[in-house]
């Protein structure tokens, strides 16, 4: 069965966002270009490495001697997304995913596969996968992407100064009163 490729060239939007409180959120990265929306459920801990990697390959590509590309040090204000994800209809969750740079197009590349039960320890995709997400972003939305979803990875729950866990809002172990 051929690999079903939801492909996002020149996306409208793209943005990782959450659903739930604190300490019960699932993130999603969404893309939209016109009324095409794909939303894929992604670990917390895989958007802030994703955050982590663009930022880390546009720094790389401005460091370069005679880089030939316009690669902004900041968010260009302009490119700022504080909007509420869209409706989110789960396409998938994400598993393995795989992040490169295009030179011909001058777009940062994002692909995410779903996890399945034949994937391996280190979260490998199947060669047949079911599916995909491919999502090429430009410098400029690359940049501002990473910044939002530094944001919404560090809006979660406070993390407590004695032991370095996560506050719940119903209360914590180290805060408890004796009894």
């Amino acid at each position: 069965m051929p690999t079903i490729v939801h492909e996002f060239t020149w996306p409208d939007r793209v943005v990782v966002g959450t659903i739930g409180r604190p300490g019960e959120r699932t993130f999603y990265l969404q893309v939209r270009t016109g009324k095409q929306i794909v939303s894929i459920a992604m670990e917390k801990q895989q958007s802030a490495l994703l955050a982590e990697k663009i930022d880390e390959i546009l720094d790389q590509l401005i460091a370069l001697d005679g880089n030939p590309f316009s690669i902004p040090t900041g968010t260009p204000i302009e490119l700022v997304d504080n909007d509420q994800l869209d409706t989110v209809e789960e396409q998938f969750r994400t598993g393995a995913m795989s992040l490169g740079w295009d030179p011909t197009t001058a777009q940062v590349v994002v692909e995410a596969y779903p996890l399945s039960g034949a994937d391996g320890p280190d979260d490998e995709p199947e060669d047949d996968a079911p599916e995909m997400l491919l999502v090429r972003m430009p410098v400029g939305t690359a940049r501002a992407f990473a910044q939002r979803t530094r944001e919404v990875v560090g809006a979660g729950r406070p993390i407590c100064s004695l032991c370095g866990q996560p506050i719940d809002p119903d209360g914590h172990i180290c805060l408890l009163p004796e009894v």
